[in-house]
């Protein structure tokens, strides 16, 4: 990547990757699977951002639960805030740099331009001759090549969504070629830019003890990075502070200009809901706090430095693919192996009362794997997407053809005995017997679950799901445990059902496999959390992932949302397109933020006068 217009311009230009065969061979800079960036050949900057905007003070965060490594990219240990298992987080940079206000745009970070044959059987990445790690040394081919392989090899996010990518091999001093095991797969000569790149030479050294360092293993020893920002104190468990590297490399390049200003970001660990909620409201600990509950945005900020308009709440548009959040039940288990009981359960959920209860109606209720873009299926499958579903007809319910995907509806009294009913009749079917008002088996073993959460703040709302249970016989309950028994059980998938969010792009591909794959089901750390091993789903996955152009692209997602949709792996649960934020008015805030996703807090700025006043107001150092 060039540093300024001027040098992005002449040699390369920025295309999308669905430009035609003749131009296959060319290097690209910017890249996009949706047509070309808004930006076209002058990417100058983003267009929301300060160009000028100050360097400067702290921001600070709380995270609930506690940490004991430094190593994002292992299964073991639960990392730090500011790392990132799939990506750089804070530390490392990536080949380029996913868009913030595009979707399925990159633009270029350690890579300056890459290029693809016309049968996507491979990718060339060039590096930027300027690329540095913190301690001054180059990052070299070397690097990426040995990254590749160590992230395939260890991290199951990486195994998946590379599982097409063969090798990686040096095509000249800064160019390292990607070789695939298929051809047609558009999204992957892109997507290989999402890839983090670690410093060999660092973790093939020793630490200041003498002793071997090794990427298999946790370690609280602060790693080299590339990025913005270095590691500067950290203490197990407690609290994380990362310093802005004053001669960042990549501090002029056109994704960095005006954003990442904070000069440090410190990152305070605290058990419980409560009590983060309690540092927030008296500053000095949160400075951003994203508010995930409806039912919280309207009832709890009351407090008396919101009152003094020292705390601002502020709600952010998001059109983006609206964000899936349901009951993952875990498939695993013999008590959720059988589809009747699945949508049974989905049947008992009632969305409409505590949307109208707990959350003033605020929320929207999620009926789509790939809600609120044009990825998501509706009415009855039909042309292309009925093609390819009609390959696997006797595999599917048979209803999946005749009748239209539809939630249960809470809107009366009637209503509830109505779905009830019908999940009780289910539950026979699959066995299940209801006696002195206990669902139990042929066996007599009563049908119990729990839901494993490491959020208290998920009791009140999932207590009116266990109480629609109760009626029908079943034993639901919440079990809260910290972070790091919440990640660990996770990664083994010891767990009955566990409330899990899902954001998908608008070029869903390899990433699927890592959703829904059979082997993902099998490989600890996945995000298969509901376990599925469907042959049809797998099947659906790489047609997903192997379209040919957009239109095919939907016909593949439409089915494989559909069949998921029918196959009852998760309750759908809710979603919002606004975004609630509040924060410490210490701020200086660009007029326009990117609505693709929300805002972009790193596009912020700490407004000295602002921070001095208020730290005189309440007494605390800024």
């Amino acid at each position: 990547m060039r540093s300024t217009a001027a040098l992005l311009l002449g040699t390369f230009a920025a295309v999308a990757l669905s430009v035609g065969s003749a131009a296959a061979q060319e290097w690209h800079t910017t890249s996009s699977l949706m047509g070309k960036s808004k930006y076209g050949e002058n990417f100058e900057r983003y267009d929301y951002v300060n160009p000028d905007a100050p360097k400067g003070g702290t921001l600070n965060s709380v995270v609930q639960g506690s940490f004991d490594s430094l190593n994002p990219y292992i299964v073991r240990g639960t990392p730090a805030a500011g790392l990132a298992p799939f990506g750089g987080g804070l530390l490392y940079d990536t080949l380029m740099e996913q868009s913030i206000d595009e979707p399925s745009v990159s633009h270029p970070l350690v890579a300056e331009a890459f290029k693809y044959p016309d049968d996507y059987s491979s990718a060339t990445y060039r590096l930027d001759p300027r690329a540095r790690w913190h301690d001054g040394q180059p990052i070299t081919v070397e690097d990426v090549i040995w990254s590749f392989n160590i992230l395939k090899e260890h991290s199951p996010w990486y195994r998946r969504y590379y599982e097409n990518v063969t090798e990686a091999v040096a095509a000249g001093d800064r160019e390292v070629e990607f070789r695939f095991d298929q051809k047609g797969n558009r999204e992957l000569p892109k997507i290989l830019g999402d890839m983090a790149i670690l410093p060999k030479h660092w973790w093939e050294g020793t630490d200041a003890k003498g002793k071997k360092r090794d990427i298999t293993q946790p370690t609280l020893e602060p790693p080299l990075g590339s990025a913005a920002y270095r590691i500067e104190s950290v203490r197990p468990g407690q609290d994380i502070v990362w310093a802005r590297v004053p001669d960042y490399w990549g501090a002029k390049l056109p994704v960095k200009i005006g954003r990442e200003n904070f000069d440090k970001r410190k990152y305070i660990y605290i058990l419980d809901t409560e009590a983060a909620w309690q540092a927030f409201t008296k500053g000095g600990f949160e400075d951003i706090n994203r508010e995930p509950s409806a039912r919280d945005w309207k009832t709890k900020y009351d407090f008396p430095a919101l009152k003094a308009g020292d705390v601002i709440q502020k709600e952010f548009q998001s059109i983006s693919g609206a964000k899936f959040q349901g009951f993952a039940m875990n498939a695993r288990r013999p008590l959720f192996a059988d589809r009747k009981v699945r949508q049974a359960l989905t049947l008992a959920y009632d969305f409409e009362t505590p949307n109208r209860m707990l959350s003033f109606g605020l929320n929207t209720r999620v009926n789509s794997y790939f809600m609120g873009s044009d990825l998501a299926s509706s009415g009855l499958p039909q042309g292309k997407e009925l093609e390819i579903l009609e390959q696997f007809r006797s595999e599917l319910p048979l209803e999946l053809f005749t009748q239209e995907f539809k939630l249960p509806v809470y809107a009366t009294p009637q209503d509830e005995r109505t779905h009830l009913r019908e999940a009780l009749k289910l539950l026979s079917e699959a066995g299940w017997t209801l006696k002195n008002g206990k669902l139990v088996d042929v066996s007599g073993k009563p049908f119990e679950f729990e839901v494993l959460s490491a959020n208290d703040g998920l009791e009140a709302p999932f207590n009116f799901y266990a109480e629609t249970l109760r009626k029908i016989g079943i034993t639901a309950r919440m079990r809260i445990v910290d972070t790091s028994q919440y990640t660990n059980r996770l990664n083994d998938y010891d767990f009955d059902m566990i409330l899990a969010p899902l954001a998908q792009s608008e070029s869903p591909g390899n990433e699927q496999r890592e959703f829904w794959s059979a082997k993902a089901a099998d490989t600890p750390g996945s995000r298969n959390y509901s376990g599925i091993k469907n042959p049809v789903v797998d099947k659906l996955v790489e047609r997903v992932i192997f379209a040919t152009d957009r239109d095919d692209l939907l016909a593949a997602t439409h089915a494989l949302d559909r069949v998921l949709l029918w196959n009852y792996y998760y309750v759908p649960q809710l979603t919002r397109d606004v975004d609630f934020y509040a924060y410490w008015n210490k701020f200086g805030i660009p007029e326009k933020q990117p609505t693709y996703i929300g805002p972009d807090t790193e596009s912020w700025w700490i407004d000295v006068e602002k921070e001095k006043a208020l730290a005189a107001k309440y007494g605390r150092s800024n």
